[in-house]
């Protein structure tokens, strides 16, 4: 995971008509020049990293702690590439709320244009969603899943949750390149204001906890529940959050006999299976620990941005001047068929240079 903090307090706050209009069209400009120049590998890394992203937002004119920052950027990047993604090679799909119950299918429409299989794609989304759902029991439930990929299959995750206790946010960012288990330490980064007590199965401390789960899961049902029902008294641990009735063992048989008859091989094809979710791995992992002696972590995985201004005018009402004509040089460049594209892209780096100059050198 990237290591950093960044304090970000939310308020309230909606992105008028008029901003969101120019956000897509500077966020398809963006894309367009970070493909050109670096390929859309490359842009799916960007998007994982956390920083990057916040920056993206703000440069975009959405103020730097505005809540909706994540399905907003997002938002305007979809809609922005629409249409263009064969000529990227890239694609973007989900959104919030009912949108990111169709990711599946988008991903399988965008793949059938693409002549690619979506196989992988589609069981990269629904996991990696679980998996923060179910997985990571942080109290955040997630409201808003983004699934970004190439056409060469690579891909990344930007989802959200919310917690209705505090009503503040907790962002989960996937990298597919880093993915090698979904279940071991998946995450590029988790952003959030505040850690919290957190039952995180994903952990590489869980490790034996995932093991014992899963073979927990797929056994009969006998032995475990004989045990859970000679203990006449259970002092549950204040470590992570936890129902009486999550060990109840009239609730976890109907659990084992569901996962008894799946025969789940590992903790991520239990994860996959349909039906279990958080309750459901809860039991698993306190009955692994009164078994087998196998605890789960309880490690928080969360890790704790001014081109155009703000929409709320902090820490200036945007200039929409300026706005306009970022995003029409921004165009012009790629687009202006008399100029090479190397030439294009050396341009903008001569640009680069002389901001960096003028934040170092005093003076210049």
């Amino acid at each position: 995971m990237h290591t950093g903090i960044a304090n970000l307090p939310l308020h309230g706050g909606r992105a008028p008509a008029w901003l969101f209009s120019r956000m897509v069209r500077l966020a398809r400009e963006i894309v367009r020049h970070v493909i050109a120049e670096f390929g859309a590998d490359e842009m799916l890394r960007r998007l994982s990293d956390p920083f990057w992203f916040q920056a993206m937002g703000c440069v975009l004119g959405f103020d730097w702690h505005s809540s909706g920052v994540t399905t907003t950027t997002c938002g305007a990047i979809k809609e922005g590439i629409k249409g263009m993604e064969r000529e990227l090679g890239f694609v973007a799909c989900g959104g919030k709320g009912a949108v990111s119950r169709k990711t599946p299918q988008e991903i399988a429409g965008h793949c059938e244009r693409l002549s690619t299989d979506p196989g992988a794609l589609v069981y990269a989304s629904r996991l990696s969603a679980k998996v923060d759902n179910a997985c990571v029991q942080d109290g955040y439930q997630l409201y808003h899943h983004c699934f970004f990929f190439t056409a060469s299959g690579k891909w990344c995750v930007v989802q959200q949750g919310m917690s209705d206790a505090t009503g503040m946010a907790r962002r989960y960012h996937w990298l597919g390149e880093k993915t090698t288990c979904f279940v071991n330490e998946p995450h590029a980064a988790v952003c959030c204001d505040a850690t919290q007590t957190t039952l995180n199965l994903v952990a590489s401390e869980s490790e034996a906890s995932r093991a014992a789960s899963a073979l927990i899961a797929a056994q009969p049902s006998k032995e475990t529940l004989l045990a859970l029902e000679k203990l006449p008294r259970l002092d549950l641990p204040g470590r992570h959050p936890v129902c009486v009735d999550d060990i109840n063992p009239a609730y976890l048989e109907k659990i084992l006999l569901k996962t008894y008859e799946r025969q789940p091989q590992d903790f991520e094809s239990l994860v996959g299976t349909e039906g279990v979710g958080p309750k459901t791995l809860r039991a698993l992992a306190l009955a692994a620990e009164l078994i087998y002696g196998a605890k789960a972590s309880t490690r928080d995985p969360a890790r704790f941005s001014f081109a155009h201004g703000g929409k709320d005018g902090i820490p200036y009402p945007v200039d929409r001047a300026a706005y306009e004509n970022t995003i029409t040089v921004l165009h012009d460049a790629l687009d202006r068929a008399r100029v090479d594209r190397s030439d294009k892209a050396a341009a903008l780096k001569r640009l680069a240079g002389i901001e960096r100059r003028r934040e170092t050198e005093p003076g210049w």
